[in-house]
């Protein structure tokens, strides 16, 4: 696919016209090194070949799912949930056949009442149509992507959708699928109990946010995933390990966290997960996505977020969240 008709495609989503400047994607934050999902200093972004690879209907019907998205106010996570059941369901074309009655994008059946055939057969009816149904399943925000998907659809392959959760997010973020303006979102929402470099805690380089364990965090913004691993040790210096809480006293170390690179050289950092973290270094992240659970491994006294932004040197995430039309707290 050229990078041209990427455009033309791709602008149904950005609701903008789109121009073409030197073969460069000069809108939905798309550069000619990346799909505007976020990179360190000197590394290769996810490459416009991310889009290239899908053919010209594919890129259509996944630009159709996003905007109708957008226009619902469904946020981001939601989105690659959609793309992610399409792409499964129907490779991103718009079918008109399928298992039974089965038709178009999501092969919904006009038996179990989503709609007519010529209905279903409309992407963006479809998409609708897709999206009334997932938001009406309580929690579906905090659910797995495969789970989400699978409480719309009720397919007979419940575990395939997750395989296709890095393609939704490189698609959702290329086609300009979104939250609030300047693209943040809170990580978790809760107030805060430990402030950016207070005169009690001057080397404090984030905000604590004193969510219950067990609470969802959500990456901030869309981006890279640049770390997910295990940080605790014993101050002697020994291992303690992320399998259990630690200790103000006796551990050091963010335990379970993951650092998330944005565009500009950005960085978010997330620490004192419950458990392993859900996402893999490498993995692309949509704003709003599940990233792991509120814990207190490493260096904590208790539950809570312990969140860091970076760009690159340590800033207040109180006031960059606020800039960012996020607040937090």
């Amino acid at each position: 696919m050229s990078v041209g008709r990427i455009i033309v495609l791709a602008s149904a989503a950005c609701g903008v016209l789109l121009v073409l400047c030197m073969g460069a994607l000069a809108s939905c934050g798309i550069g000619l090194s990346g799909t505007g999902l976020g990179c360190e200093d000197g590394e290769d972004c996810p490459p416009v070949a991310a889009l290239a690879a899908w053919e010209d209907e594919q890129v259509a019907n996944a630009a159709v799912i996003v905007e109708v998205g957008v226009q619902l106010q469904v946020p981001s996570w939601g989105q690659v949930i959609a793309v992610a059941t399409a792409i499964q369901e129907s490779s991103l074309r718009n079918l008109d056949h399928g298992d039974r009655d089965s038709v178009g994008l999501f092969q919904q059946r006009p038996s179990q009442d989503w709609g007519t055939r010529d209905q279903l057969m409309d992407p963006r009816y479809a998409a609708e149509a897709f999206y009334q149904a997932l938001l009406a399943i309580p929690g579906w925000e905090g659910m797995a992507l495969t789970e989400a998907a699978q409480a719309v659809q009720r397919s007979a392959y419940p575990d395939a959708y997750a395989q296709w959760t890095d393609d939704a997010v490189t698609l959702v973020a290329a086609l300009g699928g979104g939250v609030a303006a300047g693209g943040w979102t809170q990580p978790v929402h809760a107030p805060v109990v430990s402030g950016f470099r207070t005169s009690q805690r001057p080397d404090h380089q984030g905000t604590d946010l004193g969510a219950a364990r067990g609470t969802i965090i959500r990456a901030a913004a869309s981006g890279i995933v640049r770390t997910a691993t295990c940080n605790a040790y014993h101050v002697s210096g020994g291992a303690w390990g992320c399998d259990r809480d630690g200790d103000p006293e006796l551990t050091v170390g963010c335990g379970w966290y993951v650092d998330i690179a944005h565009p500009g050289q950005v960085v978010t950092r997330y620490c004192h997960m419950d458990t392993a973290p859900w996402v893999q270094v490498g993995d692309p992240v949509v704003v709003g996505q599940p990233i792991g659970l509120v814990g207190s491994t490493g260096h904590s006294s208790g539950p809570h977020l312990h969140y860091e932004v970076h760009a690159p040197a340590p800033l207040d995430p109180r006031i960059w969240m606020r800039d960012h039309n996020a607040p937090i707290g």
